[in-house]
């Protein structure tokens, strides 16, 4: 799905810009690649650069005095800017194409797993400023896969009878944690039955590097919520490859959970703690939820997906795609009304 929009910015007449995407889904920390096709308008113009930006539909929140946080709504965040063009002349009528090639944050999330949506709304928003003016008209959606670790991590999940709940992006910050992005992607476990009584659900999060993935596991213990607002977190690292020796990717995964559980019991639901070195040594430091502002703050996910085989497995409900090209349409409108005003 590509929008197209004549360069509001510039009025009847101007050029008119469309951002198209190669095939195929990226990965975190790969390498994003297409063509910005522009036809100048009417008159000459002189163009003073082609930029591209990242972007995602983020949730956030604000904190009640109880300490639980109640959504407050939600929003586009910038997480990266490419210049993929400098300054040049677009002569009237003129047709041209300019190829990118650009490389995706290691913490971009996964929209999508074995080619099934999970809701998470990203986008490839185009730039195109023009004597002064610059028009924000063209906006992509953008599929993101999730990275081999990753992927096996769910799929181990799944296996040990984890079902998907949901996902989404939260604004703010995990403490303790090498965090780069303004947000976090969480997707919400429902537990089998031998952690039913012991848990309500489980939360997971992703924060890759060049050097390996950093697994966040938030355990939410049945019968309701925590009076410090925040739950207890486990923190472990694996290396992309995976697992080394004869330890594999269930098992590994089991133990992470084991851990989790029997943590959150013994420590009770004001304990705070992490896990770093290893694949599922035990480690030091806060690893709370920190809002990156006054308002921030985990929550719950907005797309629901029924897991079929296991978490990887899911079918995502029909109005959480077409969320997609509502969702960047509007938000065109609404910068559009801003830059006329």
């Amino acid at each position: 799905m590509v929008f197209k929009r004549l360069l509001g910015s510039l009025g009847v007449g101007g050029p008119t810009v469309d951002t198209v995407l190669d095939p195929g889904a990226a990965r975190p920390g790969g390498t994003l690649s297409g063509r910005v096709h522009l036809v100048g308008g009417t008159a000459d113009h002189d163009v003073e650069h082609v930029a591209l930006e990242l972007v995602a539909r983020v949730e956030t929140e604000h904190e009640e005095s109880a300490g639980e946080g109640e959504a407050d709504g939600e929003g586009v965040v910038v997480f990266g800017r490419h210049t993929v063009h400098g300054a040049f002349r677009l002569a009237a009528g003129e047709e041209t194409s300019i190829p990118f090639a650009v490389t995706l944050p290691w913490e971009t999330p996964a929209t999508e797993l074995h080619g099934q949506p999970l809701g998470i709304v990203l986008g490839v928003r185009t730039e195109l400023a023009v004597a002064g003016a610059r028009d924000k008209g063209d906006l992509d959606p953008l599929t993101v896969a999730p990275l081999p670790a990753q992927e096996a991590v769910l799929e181990a999940l799944g296996q040990l009878g984890f079902g998907f709940r949901s996902a989404d992006l939260e604004y703010g910050r995990i403490g303790g944690t090498g965090q780069q992005l303004p947000f976090y992607q969480e997707i919400e476990l429902t537990p089998p039955p031998r952690y039913a009584h012991q848990v309500n659900e489980i939360e997971l999060t992703f924060l890759a590097v060049p050097g390996g993935l950093e697994v966040v596991l938030e355990a939410d213990k049945r019968g309701g919520p925590f009076s410090d607002g925040h739950d207890a977190l486990s923190r472990f690292t694996v290396p992309h490859e995976g697992p080394s020796g004869p330890q594999d990717w269930n098992t590994l995964v089991d133990g992470w959970i084991q851990e989790l559980v029997e943590h959150r019991a013994s420590y009770g639901s004001h304990a705070v703690y992490g896990h770093e070195s290893g694949y599922a040594g035990h480690g030091s430091g806060y690893a709370g939820h920190e809002p990156a502002h006054s308002g921030g703050g985990p929550g719950v996910g907005a797309a629901v997906v029924a897991g079929a085989v296991g978490v990887a497995g899911g079918m995502v409900a029909a109005e959480v795609v077409d969320e997609v090209g509502d969702f960047f349409e509007d938000d065109a409108e609404d910068g559009a009304e801003d830059e006329e005003g």
